[in-house]
């Protein structure tokens, strides 16, 4: 079973769907859009796997405790987690609130922290799995992005590296993955000046996809990528 959070949408949706199509059962968790988690949920069920749907934050300790039980009960297992719930803000530091940060560490890294936390304990005693953190550009290289965005995203790849050290030893590697601006996502916000910087950098001259991120994502969870770990792998068009 393969838990992505943030799943009802862009990223997230597009990992859901890529990892049914190749054969995983898939559970996903959200915080709102209802409708547009049942049409997901209905996408992973038509490609013939086992597909769950849950609401709830990944802010929520109890609740992500208790997804984690439900789904080691009902499906045995948890092999794969992918930690794609995250926000985006654009706004200067000088402008910014303390509540601004707070929900950007909050969702961005608590989020990671908490969920894989749920999911850990069963992955030591399998001694197996599979954890994807997913980051961002703006978290590995300097550029000019949000503070407190870059910031939560930078933090993502020292908890991967440090998990890594961390857990390895029970046969479970920690990756993160950096894509740099796609079509749809936080990007979406990302002022045109910035927008039309970033393409003029890009040798490949355009944003990337969702769809092109999840079938990365999909090899690095899969049993062919076996010694990678602790690693971030940068996904930018070569910006």
């Amino acid at each position: 079973m393969a838990l992505v959070t943030g799943g009802s949408r862009g990223l997230g949706r597009a990992i859901c769907l890529t990892l049914a199509r190749e054969g995983a059962d898939v559970a996903f968790c959200y915080s709102r859009a209802d409708a547009e988690a049942q049409a997901v949920l209905a996408e992973i069920l038509a490609l013939g796997v086992r597909g769950v749907a849950y609401k709830t934050s990944v802010l929520d300790k109890k609740g992500l405790q208790a997804m984690a039980r439900q789904l080691e009960k009902e499906a045995g297992h948890i092999d794969i987690l992918v930690n794609n719930a995250g926000v985006g803000q654009v706004v200067p530091l000088a402008l910014m609130e303390e509540e601004d940060w707070d929900r950007m560490m909050g969702t961005n890294v608590k989020g990671a922290f908490l969920t894989t936390q749920a999911v850990m304990r069963g992955m030591i005693r399998r001694r197996s799995g599979r954890i994807l953190n997913i980051s961002s550009l703006a978290g590995v290289k300097m550029m000019e992005a949000p503070v407190h965005y870059s910031a939560a995203k930078a933090a993502l790849k020292g908890f991967t590296e440090a998990l890594a050290k961390e857990i390895g030893r029970y046969g479970i590697t920690v990756n993160c993955l950096a894509p740099g601006i796609l079509e749809e996502g936080v990007s979406v916000n990302l002022p045109e000046n910035r927008l039309q910087e970033y393409l003029r950098n890009c040798a490949l001259g355009r944003k990337g996809t969702c769809a092109e991120v999840a079938e990365v994502v999909a090899f690095l969870v899969s049993a062919r990528n076996s010694y990678m770990s602790g690693a971030t792998i940068v996904l930018d068009g070569a910006v």
